[in-house]
């Protein structure tokens, strides 16, 4: 569950920064002309701040990779928790209809995250780490790879295919991590 989360998390940037990458805005329209206390308005601002438009679209993305490979998902989740606390205050700082609630979910999905690598991130309130860390099973590197091949998936998807065909690509996710989980769990059970 805790792997899939990161990698579902992690995507959702990842796919956010490829659209900010593109130069696209979150809108199809300029929406300069809605009122000022307006998402739409408050989106045409962002996009054209560009400078914090480039950073966002960084972050994201390094964020969403570091997320998505399992080596660095204590790091990703970290980093994770500051963008996504930003963007769910800004969803429910205007009339966004329903994306509080997704932004919400996201946010929760990181603070669990952070209680779930609680003991490996105790040495940054200067406690003590256990060594329980090391048997997990999202420390095979296999989960690393996979995450990589899922970045480019991602990035492949968004850039070839059109809004209407991407799902298809996305449909591929769950079976290639179904394949993996059982590959780490047979390579598991091998070295016990």
């Amino acid at each position: 569950f805790i792997i899939y989360l990161r990698y579902l998390i992690g995507f959702a940037f990842i796919f956010s920064s490829i659209v900010k990458t593109q130069g696209l805005r979150f809108t199809t329209d300029n929406d300069a002309e809605n009122p000022i206390n307006s998402a739409w308005h408050f989106f045409e601002t962002f996009y054209q701040s560009r400078i914090y438009w480039r950073f966002l679209t960084i972050a994201q993305f390094i964020t969403g990779t570091i997320l998505s490979i399992q080596r660095f998902a204590k790091l990703g989740a970290f980093l994770f928790l500051p963008i996504i606390a930003n963007i769910f205050v800004i969803t429910i700082s205007y009339d966004f209809n329903g994306t509080p609630i997704i932004t919400g979910l996201m946010l929760f999905a990181t603070i669990l995250l952070l209680v779930w690598n609680w003991d490996s991130l105790k040495f940054l309130f200067n406690m003590k780490p256990t060594n329980s860390d090391q048997k997990r099973l999202e420390n095979d590197t296999i989960w690393m790879y996979l995450g990589c091949i899922f970045i480019a998936l991602t990035i492949v998807a968004k850039l070839i295919l059109n809004d209407e065909r991407i799902i298809y690509a996305f449909l591929l996710f769950p079976i290639v991590g179904l394949i993996e989980l059982l590959i780490s769990l047979n390579r598991k059970k091998l070295y016990n």
